[in-house]
């Protein structure tokens, strides 16, 4: 017997999970969006997913939430599964913050929606739910969307048309996972902006220039400028003369955007070299090793 994922029609199932996670239409009566639960659960029956893909809760936020709990309840349903193999014990689909939350607000039970959820429509669930309420840190929604393709099998085309959006930005931010955990850590932290992360892709050395784009409060184009350096070149850079180019041969703005536009739409270093005075130049991609350059032909031999 096979246990490779089963194939589901992602769009219809993803549509209809959607509408589990969002509000329903706002009560007159309360002001608030509300669901009604089909139960009341003591909170210790209750148990976080291990597949949830938000892995920081800052305590200010959950501070504010328990406030919140505490004077009004909670106004949300938690949607939650029964855990298999364990009767009488639910797993949180989507509503984890909630559930901490709760417990800091010295709550006995929380109101629940259970759904008879498979593994698949859980982690999409608890995605949709991070995405759209909770802003996951690029490196955590970049995980979520990894599992949904490596785990479950789903493509970023097909993730592109059900959670509106474009292919590029899955791609992305999920190339954002290749670089070293000290890197990630600075934008779980919100050090660097995904921006920036994008530009450290390509640097030899995306430590060191990721510690200095802190320290120096770079910005996202001064990053890609500084990623085109050898790696021991990076924290010279200030201390060196600078050669100031030819009026001629000095990029204008619109040239310095379009490179890093193409740049991050290929996952690869690109330079444009116009010619002075004419409609001509040269385009150049540089590429780090054989994979990206498979990438980049299997990109360049695609048809419309």
């Amino acid at each position: 017997m096979s246990d490779k994922p089963k194939s589901r029609g992602l769009g219809r199932g993803l549509s209809a999970l959607m509408a589990d996670v969002n509000p329903t239409p706002t009560t007159a009566e309360t002001g608030d969006s509300m669901r009604r639960p089909d139960m009341m659960v003591p909170i210790e029956k209750v148990q976080p997913n291990p597949d949830q893909p938000r892995r920081t809760f800052t305590k200010e936020q959950l501070d504010e939430l328990a406030a919140s709990i505490k004077e009004k309840g909670i106004i949300q349903p938690l949607i939650v599964r029964e855990k298999p193999g364990e009767k009488g014990m639910y797993e949180i689909v989507a509503g984890e913050r909630r559930w901490r939350a709760a417990q800091m607000a010295m709550q006995h039970t929380v109101p629940v929606v259970v759904r008879d959820f498979d593994d698949t429509e859980v982690l999409e669930v608890a995605i949709i739910e991070n995405i759209q309420r909770a802003d996951l840190n690029p490196v955590e929604e970049a995980a979520g969307y990894k599992q949904l393709m490596e785990k479950f099998g789903h493509t970023q085309e097909k993730l592109s048309e059900v959670l509106g959006k474009s292919r590029s930005y899955i791609a992305n931010l999920v190339r954002l996972l290749q670089l070293p955990e000290e890197v990630q850590e600075f934008l779980r932290e919100g050090k660097l902006s995904a921006g920036h992360a994008r530009a450290l892709i390509t640097s030899d050395d995306p430590v060191t220039l990721a510690k200095k784009v802190i320290h120096s409060g770079l910005s996202v184009r001064e990053t890609e400028r500084l990623a085109k350096q050898p790696a021991g070149e990076i924290f010279n850079e200030a201390a060196k003369p600078t050669k100031k180019a030819p009026k001629s041969l000095e990029k204008d703005a619109d040239t310095r955007a379009l490179e890093g536009d193409l740049s991050a739409a290929i996952g690869m270093q690109v330079s444009i070299d116009h010619d002075p005075g004419k409609e001509s130049g040269m385009v150049m991609i540089t590429y780090k090793d054989f994979d990206q350059l498979d990438e980049l032909c299997r990109k360049l031999s695609v048809t419309s």
